[in-house]
């Protein structure tokens, strides 16, 4: 045994770390089956009993050992697991996608980077070897219109119960809440459960796992991970779409799953349908269970999440006070990403504690202005003609053609009255924009809708409604 290396005792140190690390499930799965042999010449040797628990292990927490091991004043460069002479190893100095060798050039394993880890939900905040962000969860969730959908399907899935929504499938663009929910759906269920076996992880990391089980030829391993979940639940879906390999690998992981009754859930950016390169079979399958859309945020649910963060850091930054008309301002301004604007709030606390201030109109406008500038919506034609024909529920292709039939005539009129109000085109290029007409068309149209929104009350409420969900 080599002096400074490792002993059983500190092998012992080392299991308390990891205890307290991981939990006690993860622990008593992965960390108990391990067999301390010896060290040598910086190398920590352990025999396990499977090449299962071997990988797993290697992927998952090699470096929280050699990190441990490192912390007690052991001088171990890698760690080994052996099955019948066989090992997997990881080690400390080598950086993720790199080769490296046991000694022996055949005897070869490529770590798995950190991002790449498997959340299984446990009793601790550290999830085998991922953490759940301890911020999101269901009493943290704003709930508004656009989202209440998705929060009340996500709520039913973590109940438990029979499985009805298989797969649950949320999807919007950056920022709505997808991530939130999803780790809410996790926490939910790893506190109902503590011991149902959930695997959290992104597409991309699925097609990593993939990719690497198929060039180690541990494709039997992979399965046997994946197929033997009770909930799988993967970030990001659009992420394999183009890839066949690793589609064909996820289409017979979603089959074995359903035929097994265990929940799946997904999010993607977009819905099923319309993710490009995406097989037709896997877009079938997505759709077969509950589909739902996170929506822009409205005015109400923003101002909704900065009063609810205002709220704690007011606990982090006591005395701090913020001038009337602030939030609301915000509210309004920053609409594209709920994210930016709990970073522009957290800014100007952090600001108003270093000059010891109030936070005022005039401080927000100083130290947001790069935010607030970014933020400035920029309204297309184009996005105002999709809105408008989805509205009145007709084509794009009528709106912008020969047709005057009055159902697609007034519905064209209020595209070109928000395209004058709401965009800085001039009347030719609006005109262009619309089959060619005539600039003096785009005039009379302007002009008759605004005197309609006066006479007509339907038409005014229309307009409204169009010009919030634009201005979102």
């Amino acid at each position: 045994m080599e002096l400074g290396c490792m002993t059983d005792e500190t092998w012992g140190q080392v299991q308390d770390a990891l205890l307290n690390s991981i939990g006690e499930h993860n622990y008593k799965t992965w960390i108990t089956p391990l067999d301390f042999l010896d060290c040598e010449d910086g190398v920590a040797r352990f025999n396990v009993p499977t090449n299962f628990i071997g990988n797993w292990v290697n992927r998952n927490y090699s470096d929280q050992i050699i990190r441990h091991l490192h912390s007690v004043g052991a001088k171990v460069r890698r760690v080994e697991f052996k099955v019948g002479g066989q090992s997997r190893v990881a080690d400390s100095s080598v950086k993720p996608n790199q080769t490296i060798s046991q000694g022996s050039p055949q005897a070869k394993a490529v770590p798995v980077p950190r991002s790449a880890s498997v959340a299984e939900a446990t009793d601790d905040d550290a999830v085998g070897g991922a953490v759940l962000d301890s911020r999101f969860t269901f009493d943290s969730f704003v709930v508004g219109k656009p989202n209440e959908l998705a929060h009340a399907a996500a709520r039913r899935v973590a109940e438990g119960g029979p499985v009805t929504f298989n797969p649950l499938f949320l999807y919007g663009g950056v920022g709505l809440g997808k991530t939130h929910l999803m780790h809410a759906i996790a926490w939910q269920m790893k506190h109902r459960d503590p011991n149902l076996r959930i695997v959290y992880l992104s597409a991309e990391q699925f097609m990593y796992r993939f990719v690497q089980a198929l060039r180690e030829k541990q494709m039997l391993d992979f399965k046997q991970l994946f197929r033997s979940v009770d909930v799988l639940m993967v970030d990001d879906v659009q992420f394999i779409a183009g890839k066949d390999s690793t589609q064909d690998e996820f289409f017979h992981t979603f089959n074995a799953l359903v035929d097994q009754q265990k929940q799946i859930i997904i999010s993607g950016d977009r819905a099923p349908g319309e993710i490009k390169d995406m097989e037709e079979r896997i877009k079938s399958r997505l759709q077969c269970g509950l589909v739902v859309d996170l929506h822009p945020t409205d005015y109400e649910l923003r101002l909704g999440v900065l009063q609810q963060k205002v709220e704690q850091y007011s606990l982090q930054y006591p005395g701090l006070q913020i001038a009337d008309g602030v939030l609301e301002f915000l509210a309004h301004r920053i609409s594209t990403n709920v994210r930016v604007l709990e970073g522009a709030l957290m800014r100007l606390f952090a600001m108003a504690s270093l000059v010891g201030r109030e936070i005022s109109m005039e401080m927000t406008q100083d130290c947001l202005s790069d935010v607030l500038r970014a933020s400035e919506r920029k309204i297309t034609i184009e996005e105002i003609q999709r809105r408008v024909s989805e509205h009145y529920n007709i084509r794009l292709s009528e709106m912008i053609g020969p047709t005057r039939v009055r159902t697609i005539a007034r519905p064209r009129q209020i595209a070109m009255y928000l395209c004058k109000s709401l965009t800085t085109r001039s009347l030719p290029e609006i005109g262009r924009r619309f089959g060619g007409r005539d600039h003096t068309t785009i005039m009379h149209g302007v002009k008759r809708i605004d005197e309609l929104r006066v006479k007509d009350g339907q038409i005014a409420d229309d307009i409204e409604l169009l010009r919030r969900s634009l201005e979102a």
